[in-house]
């Protein structure tokens, strides 16, 4: 597990303002078109995002998809306005959230652990017991192997359910809820709004602190690098893109078969990236989940993409 590391070029930069995606390894950072009107040219229609009801059926299961390309704003959609529950998901909002409210040096601070602290899936904080980790280390746990106590540190960070959702509410986002901690609001009860939200405003929110000025270029570069590594998605919504395309995304998993995937796409040709939104759950308590779900919905993203 790569660290999150600020190279010492991008120091130099911090606090300053971003304009656009950080760099893409394989690909020169695109440049702005140039205009010759100074009105901008307004958005398609959102459109529907075909097959996904057949794959509904198939599956038993409720889908929710909002797919944005980011070089020509069209939307692909399904269920794109109701709400399911965010789950792990969140741990990118929180990251993105802290990236935005932290100094260098408290990146590097040391956060307690105590033992009454530590949740039933921590692969990373339980082996830091009595001796804490840094900030960073704490955000890449979050959002690298979605370790829960690492996501209720963070929300202590941020000053509870309530601020964080306050922060969300800065973003723009007057839909996503934030109501309890690790591991209660992977409870998902079908008709319960606390700690839900929907996958349009979702992939707002995470266009924004991904993509989007938010954050200046090295903390966006943090946020991007962690999601990029991230280990609990290879069968989600990477298995659904061509191989040589990139990801970086959040899973996330809770009752009632919940099982969402969230982030951005790379495409190999250096191309605009996508902001993909996939959320699903099966209404039963008890059901499983099933990430061949999360593939085929991407699949078919791809091929109506056009990409």
């Amino acid at each position: 597990m790569r660290p999150l590391v600020l190279a010492a070029g991008v120091l130099l930069a911090a606090g300053c303002g971003g304009t656009g995606p950080a760099p893409d390894p394989t690909a020169s950072a695109p440049t702005s078109p140039a205009t010759t009107s100074s009105a901008a040219p307004s958005a398609p229609a959102p459109a529907a995002l075909a097959g996904v009801a057949d794959l509904e059926a198939a599956h038993g299961a409720r889908v929710g998809a909002w797919v944005l390309d980011t070089g020509t704003g069209q939307v692909l959609e399904h269920r794109a306005e109701e709400r399911f529950a965010h789950a792990s998901v969140l741990k990118l909002l929180l990251v993105g959230l802290v990236l935005d409210r932290v100094t260098d040096a408290e990146l590097d601070a040391v956060v307690p652990i105590e033992a009454d602290d530590v949740l039933e899936y921590a692969p990373v904080t339980s082996e830091h017991v009595g001796t804490g980790l840094p900030l960073r280390e704490v955000m890449e746990a979050a959002i690298v192997v979605s370790d829960n106590t690492a996501a209720n540190l963070l929300i202590e960070r941020l000053g509870g359910p309530a601020a964080v959702q306050a922060a969300v509410r800065e973003l723009g986002n007057e839909v996503t809820d934030v109501d309890r901690t690790e591991p209660d609001l992977n409870e998902a009860t079908p008709g319960d709004p606390r700690d839900t939200s929907t996958p349009a405003a979702l992939g707002a929110s995470i266009e924004q602190l991904v993509l989007g000025d938010v954050l200046p270029a090295d903390r966006r570069a943090l946020l991007e690098q962690g999601l990029r590594d991230n280990t609990t998605g290879d069968a989600a919504i990477r298995a659904g893109v061509p191989a040589d395309w990139t990801v970086g995304d959040k899973t996330g998993s809770g009752g009632y078969g919940t099982r969402n995937d969230a982030g951005v796409v790379w495409p190999a040709d250096g191309g605009a990236p996508l902001v993909v939104v996939l959320l699903t759950d099966r209404g039963t308590a008890g059901a499983t989940s099933d990430d061949g779900l999360l593939a085929d919905v991407t699949r078919l993203v791809v091929a109506q993409s056009g990409r």
